[in-house]
């Protein structure tokens, strides 16, 4: 008689998922469940906000990552450890079902953390996922439109015409710098009356943007921005968003046509909801191995979760490293074979800073400039998960490049 496969499910299918999910054991017999059917390459999400590139370049979807592998196209709402199940709604239905587990993952990320400022939620956008991408592409044409109309007042055309992006971490400026670039090369031929008009504003409550960037390379980054006419306040908590107005602890307020809030992540439903061991700021903790605290057969990595004694950066690197380290674990776990603690391997730092320039910060090197952005340019390439994803993204590069960003609006 055939011994049956452990049921091993897995929550989220971002870069630890993914990763995991292609590299365990076929030994195990695998669930996926996740509200996103697919993995997305959000190192080069900004990009898409402006069409340098299109979105089903950056995307793949969960079932290509191996093969015989069940996925459930749902929302899981609850973890309970007594049966060792999962409770799950599917996307599109109110109907509910129970998932059971021997083994679990949990790799759901994170959410854009407001911080209970009052508005942020009703008023401003997110970049988190392709829809998000969408939903600011298709709001930077119509801010264009509107100010556009004969009717519209001088006062209000300002406003409209002011991008206001919170947070000065990587996605903040690679945003302010996509954006930068598709005014200055792309709307100016079709709204070249408005573009004087046009301002971008980085906001950071810190003292510096990018602050876990080298010194240097901080101040660089700000000085070309200001060159670039991209206003950047540091120095400047925000206390509350209303429709088209941004309010500062000075007391200062800025009046925006668009509002992208990329200030930190927060803990999703799930990471809320579920009676695992977790820190104050709801992460699950862990150990070295990925063991929940308490835990024998439930494990947790990336963005919702934090080793203890030794935290990590939220980046796509650590849940990438986390999740094959992980389905290596398991797989030797299954054979009986020893495991060894995690070790985080730092690759270093990227990040787009507009105007075909970019800052590298890896451990023997201090890139900026055109060099370094054409660096930056093959090793996103490179870690992009497929052929597919590859050929695409170098397309639409170079369709950019020669026709330019497409403007329409639908």
């Amino acid at each position: 008689m055939v011994a049956s496969r452990s049921r091993l499910v897995v929550l989220g299918t971002g870069f630890g998922a993914f990763n995991f999910v292609k590299r365990v054991s076929d030994g195990y017999d695998v669930t996926v469940i996740s509200p996103r059917n697919h993995f997305l390459f959000t190192p080069l999400l900004p990009s898409t906000t402006v069409g340098t590139i299109e979105f089903r370049s950056i995307i793949e979807p969960i079932r290509y990552a191996r093969k015989e592998i069940t996925f459930y196209h749902a929302e899981a709402i609850d973890v309970r450890t007594e049966s060792n199940t999962i409770s799950c709604v599917g996307i599109g239905t109110e109907r509910g079902f129970e998932v059971p587990f021997d083994v679990l993952v949990i790799a759901v990320g994170a959410v854009s953390n407001s911080f209970g400022i009052p508005g942020v939620e009703t008023h401003a956008y997110f970049l988190k996922e392709l829809a998000d991408a969408r939903a600011l592409r298709q709001r930077v044409i119509q801010c264009f439109e509107l100010a556009n109309l004969p009717s519209t007042t001088v006062e209000r055309r300002e406003q409209l015409l002011h991008f206001v992006v919170c947070g000065g971490g990587p996605t903040g400026v690679e945003f302010a710098a996509e954006l930068n670039d598709f005014l200055l090369e792309d709307l100016k031929k079709s709204y070249a009356h408005l573009l004087p008009e046009a301002r971008i504003t980085l906001v950071e409550a810190a003292s510096e943007i990018l602050s876990t960037f080298d010194q240097k390379l901080r101040r660089y980054a700000t000085t070309l921005f200001r060159r670039q006419r991209i206003t950047v306040l540091t120095d400047s908590p925000v206390t509350r968003v209303e429709d088209g107005v941004l309010s500062l602890k000075d007391g200062s307020k800025l009046f925006f046509g668009l509002l992208l809030w990329s200030t930190g992540n927060g803990p999703t439903k799930l990471a809320q909801a579920v009676r695992l061991h977790k820190d104050e700021r709801s992460r699950f903790v862990v150990d070295r191995f990925f063991r929940v605290q308490g835990q024998e057969n439930i494990y947790a990595m990336g963005d919702c979760s934090v080793v203890e004694g030794a935290p990590l950066p939220a980046t796509s690197q650590v849940a990438q490293q986390q999740g094959k380290y992980l389905a290596r674990a398991l797989n030797q776990r299954a054979r009986s074979q020893p495991v060894e603690p995690f070790e985080y391997h730092h690759l270093g730092m990227l990040a787009y800073v507009g105007s075909n320039k970019a800052l590298a910060d890896l451990q023997n090197f201090k890139g900026r400039g055109l060099a370094t952005w054409l660096f930056w340019r093959s090793a996103y390439l490179s870690r992009s998960v497929s052929i597919k994803n590859k050929v695409l993204v170098m397309f639409d590069w170079m369709k950019a490049k020669v026709f330019g960003r497409d403007i329409s609006q639908f």
